[in-house]
């Protein structure tokens, strides 16, 4: 038997310590406080207590933090479900103390303390001493007299336009001739101070009232998904205000131990969230999880709320399983509008993730012209969210300024960490990739090229077909007080082709971009196409069509390899379900058609979430050695779920919801989870169904009373590992 040493782990010196090399430690932390003393004394400590009768004594504080008073009205915060006063800061808001007696200011000397985190500073803007003034001046901290009447006194406050956003504690504090007379620590007085697009000196003012509406104040949205040619959409619940969530917007921003000193900018915030929102290297909100493989988790598909994310996070501090991209941008977009900053979600359609920044996705075909599958790493994404916020960039030159790119979605690191942007918009337009943060990456995103090469047998590449305008072909987002979508694609690029297209391209390749030489599109006198039905119901049988038609005056004469594979929305292929070659001649001037029946039995086993399919006819041209290639994605389509309500809407009354859905594959749905997001509940309402048989249709009834008045909506999802992405929704308007 061996003897264990003996245990130094209480003994061990930390692996780092501040002390030596700082006097405190880094204050990121927003929900750690130091004691404050309640009275703090001139020189030493008297033996007995001071009488302190002729001096002011503070008996109660009133914050007016009501939703329909004067504060939260003013300042745009009275939808935040929080007890607390919410605040924007470069903005006056008004509190009123009642003392012992009535207040004289020729005798009286009183100031009000913020402080925030565990290490106030007043040199850090984390302490900051707020004395009674003649007037406010815009830029600074200050008070004013607004009323004194009896024992109370009425002060209208203000905090400067780029003072630190979170959570601040509040004392009163009174001169005395023994010492510092200051209120008890009150967690009823502390005050979040949030991001003001409203503020003209605020750096994320946003002028347009429709836009902070929509791009702040409105906690629903929508998801756009599928393929460019079929955009589909989906309602998200953003859920900005509920009860929780600015607390777990903070508590983020606390676990990336950012320092409060640097949370007044936007430009730090958003880049630091959007690390967090990743749980790659920092043990952010969200998994990432493309394979498929969610029992230990919820599927990405089936998520219709940030609320139950952001909460889960904050109460566990574990990592959410499992998110994809359009969850990354739905819930980055709950923490920047819960925090003031103006934001959205943007869906890139046919999205390149261009790993070296050469600006090319390249396609390795063998020496038959079939695609090598073992070579060829790169793929477009059928599409991808990221998100935009609003604000002035002071550390660009000017003309940077506006919609700025954010991306939560774990793709590469930037300077370190899984983590991308802000890049603004306007910089990624015209090429101008050398400014931060991350602008060659999502330029390319956008732009790149997709290039097929010839895989010789001695393992040499020569560029074959070029496809040009097939990357970023259409930018989506809401529409503003709408549900309808807008488009977008011109404020991130210029017509294909066109002068001002080159000359942005040059500009990108100029600051850094990667690209040895100009891709061009050569010409061909083989042309090849592609027809596949427009919408195609799953579980149906259909035809792919191909098209080779020759332009020249000879006989041209060719190999064509047909493949088929169900693919995740990444471009990344699961399983292959069609392998085709055709021997072809077509005749000079003539067109040569033929049609490919692809069955659903063929696919519908193998389906991942969002059921796309994906279809490559590639091969050579024997006379001229050209490479003919052409690609498509295929979205089937998925059933929805349908919601109806029963009889008339009315607060406080039970409401009764019908959710009817149809099974369409031919076997049957098992374990399948039914979430209902929307209920005036802050999780969602769980049904679940062991099992649905093929071709049954499932109906189910929800009861719930709404205690919000107004135009609301209800979102529902169904899940199961056969089938993801059903989704639907219910507008109501509550009487």
């Amino acid at each position: 038997m061996s003897e264990s040493g003996p245990d130094v782990s209480s003994t061990r010196r930390p692996l780092a310590s501040y002390v030596g090399r700082r006097i405190t430690p880094t204050n990121d932390s927003n929900s750690e406080e130091n004691d404050v003393a309640n009275f703090e004394y001139f020189g030493l400590t008297p033996r007995g207590p001071p009488n302190l009768a002729d001096f002011l004594e503070v008996w109660n504080i009133e914050m007016h933090s009501n939703p329909e008073g004067v504060n939260r009205k003013r300042h745009h915060t009275e939808l935040y479900d929080n007890e607390h006063l919410i605040v924007r800061r470069g903005q006056p808001f008004q509190i009123t103390i009642t003392f012992n007696r009535a207040y004289d200011s020729a005798k009286d000397k009183l100031w009000l303390e913020f402080l925030i985190g565990r290490y106030p500073d007043i040199t850090k803007g984390t302490y900051i001493p707020i004395y009674i003034q003649e007037q406010l001046e815009k830029g600074k901290w200050g008070a004013i007299v607004e009323s004194a009447w009896n024992n109370t006194l009425t002060l209208s406050i203000i905090s400067p336009p780029h003072c630190i956003v979170g959570r601040f504690r509040m004392y009163v504090a009174v001169m005395t001739p023994f010492g510092i007379r200051r209120t008890e620590r009150d967690k009823d007085t502390d005050i979040y101070v949030l991001f003001n697009p409203w503020c003209q000196e605020d750096t994320v003012y946003l002028p347009n009232a429709g836009e902070n509406e929509e791009y702040v104040l409105n906690d629903f949205g929508r998801i756009y998904y599928g393929k460019f040619a079929e955009v589909t959409s989906r309602a998200w619940m953003f859920g900005q205000f509920e009860r929780g969530i600015l607390e777990s917007c903070i508590y983020i921003l606390d676990r990336a131990r950012m320092p409060l000193q640097t949370r007044g900018c936007p430009v730090k915030v958003s880049r630091v969230a959007s690390a967090m929102i990743n749980a790659k290297d920092d043990g952010g909100v969200l998994v990432g999880c493309w394979d498929g493989q969610y029992s230990d988790g919820v599927a990405p598909t089936a998520w219709n709320s940030s609320v139950e994310i952001l909460l889960l996070y904050s109460e566990t501090h574990l990592p959410v399983c499992y998110g994809q991209c359009w969850v990354f941008a739905a819930v980055f977009n709950t923490v920047l509008r819960c925090l003031g900053i103006p934001a959205r979600v943007v869906t890139n359609f046919s999205s390149a993730h261009d790993n070296n920044a050469n600006l090319t996705t390249d396609i390795i075909l063998d020496e038959n012209g079939k695609k090598d599958t073992n070579l060829t790493k790169d793929s477009i994404w059928n599409y991808h969210c990221w998100n935009e916020c609003w604000m002035s960039r002071n550390d660009l030159p000017p003309g940077y300024d506006g919609w700025q790119v954010v991306d939560a979605t774990p793709q590469e690191t930037s300077e370190g960490m899984f983590r991308c942007g802000p890049a603004p918009v306007n910089a990624i337009k015209h090429g101008q990739v050398c400014f931060p943060y991350d602008a060659p990456f999502i330029y390319a995103e956008v732009n790149s090229d997709i290039v097929y090469w010839n895989r010789q047998k001695d393992g040499s590449l020569i560029k074959g077909d070029v496809k040009t305008q097939e990357v970023g072909k259409l930018l989506l987002t809401k529409q503003i007080g709408s549900e309808g979508s807008q488009d977008i694609t011109d404020q991130y690029k210029y017509p294909e082709g066109s002068e001002e297209d080159r000359m942005a391209q040059g500009a990108a390749i100029q600051y850094g971009v990667k690209k040895e030489q100009a891709v061009t599109e050569d010409p061909m006198d083989v042309l090849i196409n592609m027809h596949v039905p427009e919408r195609i119901l799953l579980s149906t049988n259909f035809d792919v069509g191909v098209e080779i038609k020759n332009n020249s005056s000879e006989k041209r004469s060719m190999t064509l390899h047909l493949s088929g594979s169900v693919v995740f929305y990444t471009g990344v292929p699961k399983i292959q379900i069609k392998d085709k070659t055709m021997k072809v001649a077509v005749e000079p001037h003539q067109v040569y058609q033929t049609q490919v029946k692809i069955k659903s039995k063929d696919y519908e086993s193998h389906l991942v979430e969002q059921s796309i399919l994906h279809f490559l006819v590639s091969g050579n041209v024997t006379e001229t050695g050209q490479t003919l290639a052409v690609q498509k994605a295929v979205t089937l389509q998925i059933p929805t779920l349908n919601l109806r309500v029963e009889g008339q809407v009315e607060y406080g009354r039970e409401v009764t919801i019908i959710i009817e859905f149809k099974n369409p594959l031919r076997k049957p749905l098992e374990e399948v989870v039914l979430r209902i997001d929307g209920l005036d509940t802050l999780k969602p309402k769980l049904k679940l169904f062991s099992i649905i048989p093929e071709n049954a249709t499932l109906t189910t009834k929800e009861l719930f009373v709404p205690w919000k008045r107004g135009p609301r909506k209800l979102i529902a999802s169904l899940d199961c590992s056969a089938l993801r992405q059903v989704v639907g929704e219910l507008e109501l308007n509550v009487m």
